[in-house]
């Protein structure tokens, strides 16, 4: 059953959410048992607005995505639990059919590996002419035309030729866009990038992020935008969430989080960023120690692994309330971990 939205008319509510996630919970059976890869997380995006997801590797930013789009591998991996609601539609309870419809046309999504992601035998032009026939309902001549004119959009010379190319004939910078041309060909009203940068140089890197923020601006959909660099996030982002073992343990505007972060893991990342009016030739700060195992994680706080400060078997065992400590600003309220300055 798919549950309507709260309010049926987004026209009317302009700054409703367009997408919000609920203790969303996702794992995945294994060997060993059940792991959940996302535990509890709760995170909104409205119109015109940009979310960014950031954590390092195994965080569940990827595995966060995949469940907006019912991407998971299965059988493995299921959402336990929890709600997605995006615009009138209950995305957790959506049938396949629903979820084909939703997929490319009103949610857009940027994965993370171009060159994995595209099919290597298959020319382009099939592989983004699929969009507009699927969606559209174009027929191959007309699909073809709308495919030269979106490779054109996104910045790539000379389409009428690229689009009878194969993946491995391209660059990375020129696939990754072509995976941001099959993600907007139809104006979704969402687009998830993960990882929209990984692998690509810095000019390529800048030129990428400013196409999907012209592009946002042209079209004003929302997008959440999953990345490890805090760089990015403080450029592109209005809000940001900080991940770390499946939580999120931060979420704030993104002004806010880098001027006032209140856990001890955002302050590790943030202190980890390269600055100018640091002594030249010093030694980055980390953080110690690596993220366990997710059948090791601790029930309670995560990071208390990891934290400078021990912690006591309490917190170590109960889950630390997540509580809004300032407007927007949200926080996981570890007693060792929340560092209020």
């Amino acid at each position: 059953m798919i549950r309507p939205c709260r309010f049926p008319d987004p026209t009317l509510f302009p700054y409703m959410p367009l997408l919000e996630v609920t203790d969303l919970r996702t794992g995945f059976d294994t060997d060993y048992g059940r792991v959940v890869a996302v535990d509890g997380v709760d995170f909104s995006v409205e119109r015109n607005k940009t979310l960014g997801i950031v954590g390092e590797s195994g965080c569940g930013k990827s595995v966060t995505a995949l469940s907006v789009m019912q991407l998971l591998p299965r059988p493995a991996g299921n959402i336990l639990g929890g709600s997605i609601q995006f615009k009138d539609r209950e995305l957790v309870e959506a049938t396949p059919d629903v979820m084909v419809d939703v997929r490319g046309d009103e949610i857009g999504m940027i994965f993370q590996e171009p060159m994995t992601a595209l099919n290597p035998v298959q020319k382009i032009g099939r592989q983004v002419s699929e969009v507009f026939i699927l969606h559209k309902k174009m027929d191959k001549a007309t699909a073809r035309e709308a495919s030269i004119d979106i490779l054109e959009k996104v910045g790539i010379p000379s389409p009428e030729i690229r689009i009878d190319e194969y993946p491995h004939q391209l660059s990375g910078g020129m696939r990754q866009r072509v995976m941001i041309a099959m993600a907007l060909g139809c104006k979704p009203d969402l687009l998830i990038a993960d990882e929209p940068t990984t692998a690509l140089d810095v000019t390529v890197q800048a030129q990428i992020l400013k196409l999907i923020s012209d592009l946002q601006a042209e079209m004003g959909m929302a997008v959440i935008l999953i990345t490890h660099d805090l760089g990015v996030i403080a450029e592109t982002c209005d809000e940001v969430v900080v991940m770390y073992g499946g939580r999120i343990v931060e979420r704030a505007p993104v002004l806010e989080l880098f001027a006032n972060p209140q856990h001890a893991y955002t302050k590790g990342l943030l202190r980890s960023i390269p600055r100018l009016d640091r002594k030249r030739k010093t030694k980055l700060p980390t953080i110690e120690g690596n993220v366990p195992s997710l059948d090791k994680m601790p029930s309670g706080c995560r990071f208390s692994t990891r934290a400078d400060i021990e912690h006591d078997e309490a917190s170590i065992t109960n889950r630390p309330a997540y509580g809004e400590i300032s407007p927007g600003h949200w926080v996981e309220k570890c007693p060792y971990c929340y560092q209020p300055d």
